[in-house]
């Protein structure tokens, strides 16, 4: 599938983007682990969140839905998983893998986790590492590279581990091992991170701490069934955020989005490069900050964008490498190396693809350069990667051209009918299949 977009248009109405993913995510794998039932309501139907229902089932876990964003999760408490009898297959998710990854370490049973083509050359040291460190056995292919092996039977041992670099993926799985190991597993973060994790653990009823940036939990345990409503997702939002500050006569409410403070580095730095962004009935849902958020059109100008809102945007720099093409001036980002090891090398293709646009831009090892100018039109590689699709999706709002984005068929994993949203709202957007 690709996406044939039209040049102009604005972006106006009332949405609410699907569910967040990495809530989604965690909700089926701590309700399959909880004592009795959870119900979840909003849960992202994309195909990485299915991809984690699957997994669950093929492990014994009876799963209900999803229908229309619900889904009931009958748990087995933190013992009660059962060897798949097939290696699990986790598509295009990272998170997944991840996040797995750490659960499995201490089970009973031997497994293996795979995926698809872009999944299997994801680097995964980063989490087999500290596994190793507790006593698991787990190995992966060529460079650390899925599929990945997981003896069972093996003891886990709490340990202290300072994160090489900011990583909310690697300190979750190293928690969620920790759920199986003998003493206090604690993680030292560089910079914070999402912390969905840890608080929907709470949510479940486990004891987390956070100390000066320490976050620890005793092994040993147990899960309690909770009610669970996921809120719209920041990252699927951002690309509205941005599409609205960039097109003039925008005007533009987004309904129930997740403001975690651990997520909204895209509005911190949107802010800072001038967009006109409300937040309003501002509320907590299940543990989750939550608001309504109204964005208009202004004027952007490039900024250097701080350090500290990198981690607190990784997942939304793609969009916001378009809201920096559409700036006055220059835009520069540093210190967002892991971009490199996303579903593609999203520093790598965006900077293909602005340059493709006539976007002048400047590739550094952990970051880019990016000088606000005229989008033109053209032909958009994604390297399948569901962000890079939508990010050049919005940019034909500013462009003086037709764009075509090639190989769209990914932004299922993350958005579901975002074409049709988008189109709805104002993107001269149709989607076309082979």
């Amino acid at each position: 599938m690709e996406f044939k977009l039209l040049p102009g248009g604005d972006i106006t109405g009332e949405a609410r983007v699907p569910g967040d993913k990495s809530i989604s995510h965690r909700s089926i794998m701590l309700g399959a682990l909880a004592e009795g039932v959870t119900r979840v309501s909003g849960f992202l139907e994309g195909e990485d969140a299915l991809a984690t229902v699957a997994a669950f089932r093929d492990m014994g876990v009876q799963i209900e839905g999803p229908e229309d964003g619900r889904v009931t999760i009958h748990g087995v408490g933190l013992n009660g998983l059962r060897a798949p009898e097939r290696p699990l297959d986790l598509g295009n998710s990272g998170t997944s893998i991840r996040l797995l990854a750490g659960l499995l370490a201490g089970q009973p049973f031997s497994c293996d986790l795979t995926g698809d083509e872009s999944l299997r050359g994801r680097p995964m040291g980063r989490v087999i590492d500290p596994l190793t460190l507790m006593g698991a056995d787990i190995h992966g292919a060529d460079g650390g590279r899925p599929p990945l092996h997981i003896s069972g039977g093996k003891r886990l041992t709490g340990i202290r581990y300072d994160l090489p670099m900011a990583s909310a993926q690697v300190k979750s799985c190293v928690l969620l091992a920790g759920l199986y190991a003998s003493g206090t597993t604690s993680v030292t973060e560089p910079a914070p991170t999402r912390d969905h994790t840890e608080r929907m653990l709470r949510g479940f009823g486990y004891d987390v701490t956070n100390r000066d940036g320490v976050i620890s939990l005793a092994g040993g345990g147990s899960l309690q069934a909770a009610a669970i409503d996921v809120p719209a997702d920041i990252s699927s939002a951002a690309f509205f955020l941005v599409a609205a500050s960039i097109a003039p006569g925008s005007d533009l409410l987004l309904t129930h989005v997740g403001i975690n403070p651990t997520r909204i580095g895209v509005i911190n730095i949107l802010k800072l490069m001038g967009a006109d962004i409300t937040l309003r009935n501002q509320r907590e849902v299940g543990g989750e900050p939550v608001a309504d958020i109204l964005v208009r059109h202004a004027p952007l100008r490039g900024i250097e964008i701080p350090q500290d809102q990198v981690p607190l945007a990784i997942d939304e720099f793609p969009a916001l490498f378009i809201a920096a093409a559409c700036a006055q001036g220059r835009t520069v980002l540093r210190g967002a190396g892991e971009l490199r090891v996303k579903e593609s090398d999203r520093i790598a293709s965006m900077a293909e693809g602005l340059t493709t646009l006539g976007i002048h831009n400047e590739v550094l090892d952990d970051g880019i350069i990016i000088d606000g100018g005229t989008i033109g039109g053209g032909v958009i590689r994604t390297f399948h990667d569901h962000r890079i699709a939508m990010s050049f999706a919005i940019a034909a709002l500013r462009a003086e051209e037709e764009i075509r984005v090639l190989d769209c068929d990914h932004v299922a994993t993350s958005f579901p009918g975002f074409d049709a949203l988008a189109r709805g709202l104002g993107l001269q957007i149709s989607a076309m299949t082979d």
